[in-house]
């Protein structure tokens, strides 16, 4: 096995055996192994080739046939359904009626008739330059380190010194056919060539076999690796540090007060999710004297800038500045934030060609905190996320050719083409419709079990990202196992406590950029008659179901109030806070007063915008945390049944019959946030129908 420092080596020989037969499927391993590596390529980056032989379905008989990653996919998580099979006589035949750079998307759209498998992912733009170069395996990737040398002033003089004459160098071109072609002919020209630098952009590399296509791209890199490694010894990239980074809590809490004042600023066009991190290369970055002068320069890396637009904005906030005051706060970055919309629109109009796209959000993704760190925003979290990613691979690479050169960015016209490129304009109208609560931001108590498990699972199922909480570690843990990384977080709290509280909202500030429902759905039930009822079993009601929900609402408010767009409250309280039933002292008081207070919060938040609602459940016994204790046993003996008789006895006495489950009060739930938008002090009582229980 090869050592390697700067890319990791995981190949497999033992389950390159059980493949070797399958050329597509050692493609696929190799694939994979690559977008493991973020240094090698990042998500959604580079993309992958083989040329191998199949039976003709037609003819029966063998042809060559190229797979190669097709449009949107990503080479760490692709399986044979991301490739496109494309017969190779058809692509070649596609070069004897090309008529120059000018009919570039003309010859895109003609991919499709090359295609072998008619179920195949739909070709990238970058099919042509896999398809003429005489290699069966094939990588094109971006690596950090390689760009680094690529987005140089001298990108072909260090080309030269690096790698000597086995790499060669091409000028930056937008990718497509004729770069396909070009890729070719140099190779024609230069037939020892192990692979070829693209000045601005990336590495192609290859080999007869897929192991020797993985080992020539990972010793490419390693080489780029190596000698960036030792100008880091003599150099400082970024200058002399001019910021200092806050202490890591510090950090996180300034980025959790000011993260919902710049999604609200983001979101001026449409709703944004946001990120942060401070990972130690984006400090080294943002602190430095440099910043200033490389961070307006822009991204050189196609798959960069695409992710992150070209520049970031940067704050010129103080790290350890106070931030209690968001209005002032918000009043002081908003001509940043305005200057950066109007850069924007001047780079659109600058550029701008007959049949360009319309303008798109000119907010930005990117936002810089010196001495904090940097966030970013976007239409949902993974790629929130996937452009935070993006942008320390840019600063990765500003910072490798600061060591041996001068960073050189790409031009404005040429990102702008590819920016508005009409073929980037069709992928992104590819993109499946959002869901009715995507760009949403949900904290769901009581998240643990039962009602508050499904009404997350619903709101995830409609699209929004959620902060469960519950003040049961167990509980959350298991419940939050079902949902995937990018659509929740997690942190156990205790309603009753304000320090508590807050730290759910830093959680959904730091995970998230802010909340937008407030699902207040935590709650404990005792059954007792009067004389039974104790002190203590009084206060634990009233500061779970009452404190609890005012603390809620009160960060909930000040939250929303900061984002400056509103936002949704809904309360689960029950039928009890309308019917006097009985044994029920305790808990019919605590949620009528829950019910009150969601009125009067109505009453009072209705001119900003952010809506109150009630959810009234009624015996939700299934799946239920609640219903597991006492509570059950108290309302099994106050009817004279026993506990394994509730469901039907409950469900008997409704109107409709039903029982009742955690999944009911979702839907209720879900309609409030989706079908009911100019509803506010309203309740939805989810009962199976008990007439005392009728609002009205």
């Amino acid at each position: 096995m090869k050592k390697y420092k700067h890319v990791d080596y995981l190949w497999n020989k033992k389950y390159e055996k059980q493949i070797e037969n399958d050329e597509v499927e050692l493609l696929i391993y190799r694939s994979n192994l690559l977008g493991a590596d973020l240094r090698i390529t990042n998500f959604g980056g580079g993309n992958t080739s083989c040329k191998t032989t199949e039976i003709d379905p037609l003819t029966k008989t063998e042809t060559d046939v190229m797979y190669v990653k097709g449009s949107g996919g990503d080479i760490g998580t692709i399986k044979r359904n991301g490739f496109a099979a494309l017969y190779m006589d058809r692509l070649n035949h596609m070069r004897t009626i090309y008529k120059g750079l000018d009919y570039e998307d003309e010859m895109v759209g003609l991919y499709t008739r090359c295609l072998f498998d008619l179920d195949s992912k739909a070709p990238s733009i970058d099919t042509a330059l896999h398809a003429f170069l005489p290699f069966k395996h094939i990588d094109h990737l971006h690596p950090d380190a390689v760009i680094a040398i690529a987005a140089t002033v001298n990108s072909k003089k260090l080309t030269k010194e690096i790698w000597g004459d086995k790499m060669g160098w091409l000028p930056w071109q937008r990718p497509g056919f004729d770069l396909g072609i070009k890729l070719s002919q140099l190779v024609e020209k230069n037939p020892d060539l192990n692979g070829i630098i693209l000045e601005g952009h990336g590495l192609f590399t290859w080999g007869n076999t897929s192991y020797e296509c993985y080992i020539n791209s990972l010793d490419a890199i390693e080489k780029a690796g190596l000698f960036l490694e030792k100008a880091y010894k003599t150099k400082k990239s970024f200058g002399n540090t001019k910021t200092k980074s806050l202490a890591k809590k510090k950090r996180l809490d300034q980025a959790a007060k000011i993260s919902p004042i710049l999604r609200g600023l983001c979101s001026s066009e449409q709703l944004m999710i946001g990120h942060f991190t401070d990972d130690k290369r984006v400090l080294e970055f943002i602190n430095s004297e440099r910043v200033e002068v490389l961070a307006p320069m822009g991204t050189s890396c196609p798959d960069h800038f695409l992710r992150t637009k070209i520049k970031p904005l940067v704050l010129n906030l103080k790290a350890e500045e106070k931030l209690s005051d968001s209005k002032s706060i918000k009043e002081k970055i908003t001509a940043l934030f305005e200057k950066y919309r109007n850069d924007y629109i001047d780079y659109y109009n600058n550029h701008k060609r007959d049949n360009s796209p319309d303008m798109r959000d000119p907010n930005p993704v990117v936002i810089l905190y010196p001495g904090v760190g940097m966030f970013t925003f976007a239409k949902n979290k993974q790629t929130a996320r996937v452009a935070s990613e993006f942008y320390i691979n840019a600063i990765n690479v500003m910072k490798g050719a600061e060591a041996v050169s001068k960073y050189k960015a790409l031009p404005l016209q040429e990102a702008f083409d590819i920016e508005y490129w009409l073929l980037e304009e069709a992928k992104l109208k590819r993109q499946p419709k959002e869901k009715p609560l995507s760009r949403r931001v949900a904290i769901v108590t009581g998240a643990g079990g039962g009602i508050g498990k499904a009404v997350t699972e619903k709101l995830i199922e409609e699209g929004a990202v959620v902060v469960m909480t519950d003040i049961n570690k167990e509980n959350l843990k298991e419940a939050a196992s079902g949902f995937g990384k990018d659509n929740h977080t997690y942190i156990v709290s205790d309603i009753t406590k304000s320090k508590s509280i807050k730290k759910v909202f830093k959680a959904a500030s730091i995970a998230f950029g802010g909340v937008d429902i407030l699902v207040n759905s935590a709650g404990i039930a005792i059954s007792k008659k009067l004389e039974d009822t104790e002190e203590k079993d009084w206060d634990l009601l009233q500061n779970i179901l009452v404190k609890g929900q005012f603390l809620l609402a009160k960060n909930a408010t000040l939250a929303m109030k900061k984002q400056g767009f509103g936002g949704d409250i809904i309360n689960i309280v029950s039928k009890n806070a309308l019917v006097s039933g009985p044994n029920n002292i305790g808990y019919g008081t605590s949620k009528g007063a829950q019910l009150h207070m969601s009125r009067l919060l109505a009453a009072e938040l209705g001119s900003d915008k952010i809506r109150v609602n009630v959810v009234n459940p009624d015996a939700v016994i299934i799946g239920s945390k609640i219903w597991e204790g006492k509570w059950a046993e108290g309302r099994a003996k106050a009817y004279g049944i026993k506990v394994s008789e509730l469901p039907v006895f409950y469900a008997k006495r409704t109107l409709l019959n039903e029982i009742i489950l955690p999944s009911d009060i979702a839907l209720a739930v879900s309609a409030f946030l989706i079908d009911l938008k100019k509803s506010t002090g309203n309740i939805i009582n989810v009962d199976g129908g008990i007439a005392p229980a009728f609002p009205r």
